[in-house]
C-alpha cells in the first residue's frame, strides 16, 4: 500500500513512517521539510496521488488557543478536500483520550473540531484516542514545578509508549476504514504522580511529588477519569510497561 504520513518529521511519525516500510508498504513521510504543508495546501496533492491511505499525526507549532484551533481547522479542510479529490479511501488521524471531556483546554477543543471535520467530511476513517506518551512525562513533570516540589493533578494516568502508539496506527492503516473512534493507552493505570515521580526519580531527581485536586492540566482541571479511557477493558493496551521503558530511555 501507498501510505502518506501528514507529520511524518514528528515523533509518531517517523516511528510511524519506518515501521511501515519495514512491512514493506511505500510509507511516504509528509511535512513542511519535504515540501509538503496541510496548513497551506502546500505539495498535497502531488504526494497524495495513488495514496491507499493517509494518516495524520501533524501537530500544531503553537499551542495558543487561537493559533492552535486555526491549525487543526485549517490544515484538516486542506488535507481532506486534497484526499476526496486523490480518491483516498481511509483517513486515519490521532487524536487524544479524554479530548471531549476537558472542555478547559483550547489544545482539546481544536482536536475536537479536527474529528468533527473528519466525521463530516464523507471520507471513510478512524480516529484514533491515545493516551499521552511516555516521552512527554518529563515535559509534564518541569510544568508541575511548585519551588522545591511538584503539584500534579489528583487523577488517574495511563501513558503509553510512542512506539506502541505508531504500531497501533499503522495496523489501523493497513486494515479497511472503521467510521468510528478508537482508544489505545498503557498497560498500566495508575495515580497521575505515580508516574511522574518515577520518571524524575530516574533521572536522580527525588524532589516531593503531590498530588492536588485543584491542580490543573495544561490549563484545564481534572476528573479522576479525565485522561485515561473511558470504558475500562475497551482500550487497546500497548504491551511496553513504564519500567521497561525507563530503563532504556
Amino acid at each position: 500500500m501507498k501510505i502518506v504520513v501528514i507529520g511524518g518529521s514528528g515523533l509518531i511519525g517517523r516511528n510511524l513512517t519506518a515501521k511501515l516500510s519495514r512491512q514493506g508498504h511505500e510509507a511516504i513521510a509528509a511535512s513542511p521539510s519535504t515540501g509538503v504543508n496541510a496548513l497551506t495546501g502546500e505539495g498535497l496533492a502531488d504526494v497524495l496521488s495513488g495514496a491507499d491511505a493517509v494518516v495524520d499525526v501533524s501537530n500544531s507549532p503553537s499551542f495558543e488557543e487561537a493559533a492552535v484551533l486555526d491549525f487543526f481547522e485549517r490544515s484538516g479542510r486542506n488535507l481532506l478536500a486534497a484526499e476526496r479529490e486523490a480518491g483516498v479511501k481511509h483517513h486515519v488521524a490521532l487524536s487524544i483520550v479524554g479530548t471531549d471531556r476537558l472542555e478547559g483546554n483550547g489544545y482539546f477543543r481544536a482536536k475536537v473540531a479536527q474529528e468533527r471535520l473528519i466525521k463530516d467530511s464523507g471520507i471513510p476513517f478512524t480516529i484514533v484516542r491515545a493516551t499521552q506518551f511516555f516521552e512527554f512525562v518529563a515535559t509534564i513533570a518541569e510544568a508541575a514545578v511548585d519551588g522545591d516540589r511538584l503539584v500534579v493533578p489528583d487523577a488517574d494516568f495511563q501513558p503509553i509508549a510512542a512506539a506502541d502508539v505508531a504500531a497501533a496506527l499503522a495496523e489501523v492503516a493497513i486494515s479497511p476504514p472503521r467510521n468510528v473512534t478508537v482508544e489505545i493507552a498503557g498497560p498500566d493505570r495508575l495515580p497521575f504522580r505515580d508516574f511522574v515521580a518515577r520518571r524524575i526519580a530516574a533521572g536522580g531527581d527525588h524532589r516531593e511529588v503531590q498530588a492536588d485536586r485543584a491542580a490543573l492540566y495544561f490549563g484545564a482541571a481534572l476528573e479522576s477519569g479525565s485522561l485515561v479511557p473511558e470504558h475500562v477493558g475497551a482500550a487497546r493496551l500497548g504491551p511496553t510497561r513504564f519500567e521497561n521503558w525507563l530503563a532504556t530511555a
